[in-house]
């Protein structure tokens, strides 16, 4: 999973798929689907956090599942749909190369005080100039 863009309220998150990526009957697993609409639900809400030390973390997940993968990419587009002081939330579409719509979401978080993310190196700033 990588994240290709990202701004103050949306996200684009990509999977190239493989054959790990797949249930026994050649489909994408539903969880792979959860996953990604999961972290462009997360992505899209955490850069617009006033709270530079604060975190995230989900509470509440909801898909519906449109369409079947087998190959290619999956590309999710998260929306920031509002951040108050204690809960955000957020919905995504996932799509494959050819824009066909797979799965949409939506994804309340948690904001969560004094629990931001740890890196090394640094992440960049959560603010964009």
């Amino acid at each position: 999973m990588k994240l290709q863009d990202v701004g103050i309220d949306y996200s684009v998150v990509e999977i190239t798929l493989a054959k790990k990526h797949l249930q026994p009957f050649g489909m994408v697993h539903g969880g792979v689907f959860a996953s990604i609409i999961d972290a462009a639900s997360f992505w899209s809400v955490y850069l617009g956090l006033e709270d530079q030390t604060a975190g995230l973390t989900t509470v509440d997940l909801k898909l519906n599942y449109l369409a079947p993968a087998t190959s290619g990419k999956l590309i999710a587009r998260g929306r920031q749909i509002k951040v108050g002081s204690t809960l955000g939330y957020a919905e995504a579409e996932v799509t494959d190369e050819t824009g066909k719509i797979l799965t949409h979401g939506t994804s309340t978080v948690i904001i969560l005080p004094g629990k931001a993310i740890e890196a090394n190196p640094p992440l960049p700033s959560k603010f964009i100039d």
